[in-house]
């Protein structure tokens, strides 16, 4: 290990029931620089990470981890913090109804002889926040936040330790292009004071813009690493590395077949239910033909999963006013069970907080939105249920042990599709997916756009919201532009361009 190799990770194997996760992985670090994990979901790349951090503990892997040039058996987290490495993991580990200064001092606290010591806490607070860029108050409650927001308060929370080693998963999943920017230059300032960080992230572009260097796993084993002193590494050899395979086209190519309007609403407002003065959502119109992808982009904040939300069921909203019309019929979606009953789906944006019983496994979860389809006098029949399920995971090709498995077990990519699947299950007219790629792989995202545009062709009006620009013009035949609650462009989908669809919501903001 040379002088300036801060980790060293050799001969890395861990098994779990069934599956082999990592596999001989060989993983190395240099001090001070900006280390990019790629690979697809279920490479193990968070399992690598788990065994750095101790919640993988020494004797349940085999291999070594040197750290700070010493071998290191970590038995729990505490043990790899006490060292100076810190993992902020995809869901935040905060505690939304403590302040600020609270969660950055939560388990670590500034005490004297066992009493807190709150001004000091407060001020170092301040100093923290400064070199994250956060100006908020640290007597804030964190819960009052945005999720960019947060995520600053987790890395300075790791500041507060003394970090070496910044571990960061899917750092910029949930948040907007100006977000993330911003989060991808404080990377820079902390390589710039010394800090080395691993940067785990699906967003190929954002890592050709930071990363020193890149490691790409495939199937729990290494496959290269990239150095970028020289230049960034590219999109297309990272693609090439992590599926092995080319990836000439991003999306599945397509002839729309677009039929008659299907889908309508009409004059549709909505209130803020913590708020309810406030219009959140403002006399929006918007229709869908027979075999359409209709996509809906804006900003983060700019009300499109309140929209989704509230036409669904009304699950989100008060005061809410419009009509929404099915094949020229207005419907009645006031309640959720209505809204699938008409016809209805929303694949939530949030797969494992309202998607799916995690704890479930993939059998019970897509049965779960249609149990009348599986049950007998309100008993439910398990071979049907098992039949069900079992069509869905062949037909979209879920990488499973079998129906049986628990979807809390499966990739991100392979959570997803039983999301999609479970809603597939109740043969919906209109499929509303809310972020339907967000945090999953390259490859994982293919087998989704390929199962949407399936989903068109077979006559299914599809609302695709994404805050990838990319994906939206790659897959949608028109979009509705969304900036402050209001509709305030829509384009033909061989029209748009992200330059296009920035400056309405610009000129409009």
């Amino acid at each position: 290990m040379s002088l300036e190799t801060i980790l060293e990770m050799r001969s890395i194997r861990k098994a779990f029931p069934g599956v082999v996760a990592l596999n001989n992985v060989n993983f190395s670090v240099r001090r001070g620089e900006i280390h990019a994990l790629v690979g697809e979901n279920g490479a193990g790349k968070s399992t690598l990470m788990k065994v750095l951090s101790g919640v993988l503990p020494a004797g349940s892997y085999t291999g070594a981890v040197v750290f700070d040039g010493e071998e290191r058996r970590f038995r729990g987290i505490r043990d790899s913090e006490a060292l100076g490495i810190s993992i902020i993991h995809q869901e935040l580990a905060l505690v939304p109804s403590l302040s600020i200064t609270e969660n950055l001092f939560l388990g670590n606290e500034i005490a004297h002889r066992g009493v807190v010591d709150w001004n000091a806490a407060h001020r170092r607070a301040m100093q923290l926040l400064a070199v994250v860029g956060l100006k908020e108050s640290p007597f804030r409650l964190v819960g009052d936040l945005g999720v960019g927001k947060q995520q600053l308060v987790e890395i300075a929370k790791a500041l507060s330790r003394e970090v070496k080693l910044l571990i960061l998963d899917e750092p910029t999943a949930s948040l907007n292009e100006n977000e993330s920017r911003a989060l991808l230059e404080l990377l820079l300032d902390l390589k710039s004071r010394g800090i080395t960080c691993i940067l785990i992230s699906h967003k190929l572009n954002e890592i050709a813009r930071v990363a020193d260097s890149v490691t790409i796993l495939r199937d729990g084993s290494t496959v290269e690493t990239i150095d970028c002193s020289a230049a960034p590494a590219s999109e297309d050899r990272m693609i090439r590395g992590m599926v092995g395979r080319e990836m000439a086209d991003r999306f599945p190519r397509r002839t729309p077949r677009i039929g008659e309007t299907v889908f309508e609403v009409r004059d549709w407002h909505v209130h803020d239910p913590l708020r309810p003065d406030v219009e959140a959502i403002k006399g929006i119109d918007l229709n869908v033909k027979r075999g359409e992808i209709v996509g809906i982009a804006g900003l983060m904040g700019a009300g499109r999963t309140e929209f989704a939300m509230s036409i669904f069921g009304r699950s989100w909203g008060k005061r809410i006013s419009g009509q929404v019309f099915l094949r020229g019929e207005r419907i009645d979606v006031d309640t959720v069970e209505k809204a699938v009953d008409k016809g209805l789906a929303y694949v939530t944006e949030d797969r494992k907080g309202n998607g799916l019983v995690l704890n479930e496994d993939i059998q019970f979860n897509v049965s779960l939105a249609n149990l009348s389809d599986v049950s007998a006098a309100g008993v439910i029949d398990g071979g049907r249920e098992y039949a069900a399920a079992e069509k869905f995971r062949k037909a979209l090709r879920i990488r499973s042990a079998g129906v049986g498995q628990k979807t809390v077990n499966l990739s991100g990519g392979n959570q997803q599709k039983v999301v999609l699947s479970k809603w597939l299950f109740t043969n919906p007219e209109v499929l509303i997916l809310d972020e339907p790629t967000r945090g999953i792989d390259v490859g994982a995202k293919f087998e989704i756009y390929t199962i949407i545009a399936q989903l068109a062709d077979e006559g299914k009006c599809v609302i695709m919201i994404s805050s990838e620009m990319q994906e939206l013009l790659g897959m949608c035949d028109r979009i509705y532009v969304m900036s402050e609650g209001r509709f305030v462009a829509e384009v033909a989908g061989a029209e748009a361009s992200q330059e296009m669809i920035m400056r309405a919501i610009v000129t409009r903001h």
